[in-house]
């Protein structure tokens, strides 16, 4: 049985990851702060704030999960911060970082010159958190002493969309499905993200999934 360590475990991503975590026998423990609650009783919970986490705390999984998300101007930089604080301390470790990723920093060029979030197109107000988790992005590009992988979803990620079951891979570059969207629910997403979990195709890489 695998066991994995979902870090931010309260929000709605980190709800779906517990879930499908759950639903295929693993053991899960949810790092939450303060009075969040996790909404599967089948998880274990340890009540510890991000930065607080130590090595020790994550001795022993096999993979930790990263769902942490900021929006606000004020705590824009933990994107990187928090992700740093999380490398160092699986430093040398075989328990692999998966991090739940944007979709601002994928590519649409074939030259990788150009990314999403430099479209004229791109929402303004969505900018400066797509630059925040490109910028993390990039951190995580240069260590070479922690087994990560980064997944970045659609352009429209649908919090509350239905689980059906179905995805799509993609690589660095935005794509579209067959009818032409790039969308997926986070109950998919979750999907994609367990997999990577159990198959570890992608360690040290950024890959992307939309919905079918």
């Amino acid at each position: 049985m695998k066991k994995v360590a979902i870090v931010c475990a309260a929000g709605k991503q980190g709800t779906c990851l517990v879930n499908e975590a759950i639903a295929r026998g693993y053991d899960v423990t949810g790092f939450v702060r303060g009075n969040d609650k996790i909404a599967n009783p089948k998880a274990k919970k340890v009540v510890k704030d991000l930065f607080d986490l130590t090595r020790a705390d994550l001795e022993g999984f096999d993979a930790v999960i990263d769902a942490f998300g900021a929006w606000t101007p004020e705590t824009l930089p933990l994107h990187q911060t928090s992700l740093k604080h999380l490398c160092d301390i699986l430093s040398g470790t075989k328990v692999r970082l998966l991090v739940v990723g944007g979709a601002g920093s994928l590519y649409v060029n074939p030259e990788h010159t150009l990314q999403v979030k430099d479209l004229d197109s791109f929402p303004a107000e969505f900018k400066p958190l797509a630059n925040a988790q490109g910028a993390a992005l990039d951190d995580l590009r240069k260590r070479d002493d922690v087994q990560w992988t980064f997944l970045s979803p659609a352009g429209d990620f649908v919090a509350d969309g239905p689980r059906t079951g179905k995805y799509i891979l993609g690589g660095e570059e935005y794509f579209v499905n067959a009818k032409g969207e790039s969308r997926i629910s986070y109950a998919d997403y979750a999907i994609a993200m367990i997999d990577e979990v159990e198959n570890a195709r992608h360690i040290r890489q950024r890959f992307s999934v939309i919905g079918e």
